[in-house]
């Protein structure tokens, strides 16, 4: 979701999950972390053909020299239908 409650990059894959990237930077700067203080991401995607283009975002953020430990899990949908990924990150603080 965007700012203003909007699903985002319905058919492409790669906008929203520089989407849920970008709502994470937002979180954990909220938190008094960044990204370079996740040792934990929890990745949920509906459609393992998007793992790739995950990856591909995932190290425009993340050092992928040290990343941090994952898991990635393979659902059949999430909470709204329009969701392709989600991922959940937990942080030092």
């Amino acid at each position: 979701m965007d700012e203003h409650g909007r699903a985002v990059g319905i058919d492409d894959p790669e906008e929203q999950t520089r989407q849920v990237f970008r709502n994470l930077e937002v979180a954990l700067k909220a938190a008094g972390s960044d990204f370079a203080r996740v040792v934990k991401l929890t990745v949920y995607l509906t459609d393992l053909d998007d793992l790739a283009v995950f990856r591909k975002v995932r190290d425009e953020y993340l050092d992928h020299s040290a990343p941090p430990a994952s898991s990635l899990v393979q659902v059949k949908g999430l909470i709204n239908p329009a969701f392709r990924v989600e991922i959940e990150a937990l942080a030092v603080i």
